[in-house]
């Protein structure tokens, strides 16, 4: 492929139509190509069957059109479906597909790699290599989309930006991609069934509010206290706390949108009493609509376990008891490395 030439799925659709009339050809071809490129999802020019093959050709020679593919799929005993794909330049991501009785889920990845190295995640201890494209996250989601529509015959209702990487290190491509997910000449699908989780990048988190964005925000928590924090999340040093909740209110006064803290609880580190009560504090310092609880999912480089089933449901238990809507999610396709925090390209 040569990546010297415009990828044309980077042009608007006001560039897009400057190039169709400078070729002298007829408006509905602008529709055509549009529509085969962010709604019938072509992988190639060659794909385009309803243009003339001397066009097909000229695309060929004017542009790239770099798609992901799917290099290995596995399914979970619990019905969990892991993709690993990979990109024009020969790189390796992961999406997952987690399905429900009510819902069908996408967690896709935004960068290859990541550059916060957290102590619990699998991702964390990869180089980042580069941040995705806004095109190279929406074919995940088309992607994942027809595994759904094979696997489980239903279309995608949810997507979470929870895969590999930081979402707001690569903001941008990010923003773009959700647009072009929500867009009625994309994937028509409504922001509000849209999450992004952070890390916590505070300076995104007010641009997130100030850009009037309309999906959910999930702030990846794990601690609620900053030296525990710092332990565990080294971006934490440089966002702390103090500075996360001032953001989250700020997103939230210029959003109105849904905010969720996830605690993966780690046994004898972040399960205690006292943990569960600066845990409530901090809830109610911030219009948060539910704190997710996560099974911690071991990795090989972070010597920790989960609570057992007794220390997590005093946990929750007193969480409840303080009026704080907590919810426990239970780990999906651990026997695949596609739970939470075990992305990390195994197996290549």
């Amino acid at each position: 492929m040569n990546t010297d030439l415009p990828n044309i799925r980077h042009l608007s659709l006001g560039e897009l139509t400057a190039y169709f009339e400078g070729l002298g050809e007829k408006k509905f071809r602008i529709q055509q190509v549009h529509e085969w490129l962010w709604q019938k999802h072509a992988h190639s020019f060659d794909d385009m069957t309803n243009l003339s093959k001397e066009l097909r050709a000229k695309l060929n020679e004017t542009f790239i059109l770099p798609a992901l593919t799917i290099d290995k799929t596995q399914v979970s005993e619990d019905g969990t479906v892991k993709s690993r794909f990979k990109t024009f330049d020969k790189h390796f991501i992961e999406g997952v597909l987690i399905p429900t009785e009510e819902r069908k889920t996408a967690c896709v990845s935004s960068q290859i790699g990541c550059s916060l190295s957290c102590k619990f995640c699998a991702t964390g201890t990869m180089d980042r290599k580069r941040n995705l494209t806004y095109d190279e996250i929406y074919d995940q989601v088309v992607l994942l989309n027809k595994e759904s529509e094979r696997i489980f015959d239903k279309k995608l209702s949810n997507i979470v930006f929870m895969g590999m990487g930081e979402p707001l290190l690569n903001y941008d491509n990010v923003l773009k991609a959700v647009e072009r997910i929500s867009a009625e000449d994309g994937l028509f699908m409504s922001p509000r069934r849209i999450t992004v989780s952070t890390a916590g990048v505070s300076k995104q988190i007010r641009k997130l509010g100030d850009d009037k964005v309309r999906f959910k925000l999930a702030l990846s928590l794990h601690a609620a206290n900053d030296k525990k924090r710092n332990e565990i999340m080294p971006i934490n040093e440089t966002n702390n706390i103090k500075v996360l909740v001032d953001a989250m209110n700020y997103f939230y006064k210029q959003t109105g949108n849904e905010i969720t803290f996830e605690y993966i609880l780690f046994k004898n580190f972040n399960d205690s009493q006292k943990d569960a009560e600066e845990l409530v504090k901090l809830f109610r310092q911030v219009p948060a609509d539910l704190v997710n609880i996560i099974e911690y999912n071991p990795i090989d480089t972070f010597n920790m376990t989960k609570p057992d089933e007794q220390g997590i449901e005093d946990f929750m238990n007193f969480l409840d008891s303080n009026r704080v809507n907590a919810r426990l999610r239970r780990s999906r396709g651990k026997d695949i490395d596609a739970a939470c925090g075990q992305l990390a390209n195994k197996g290549k």
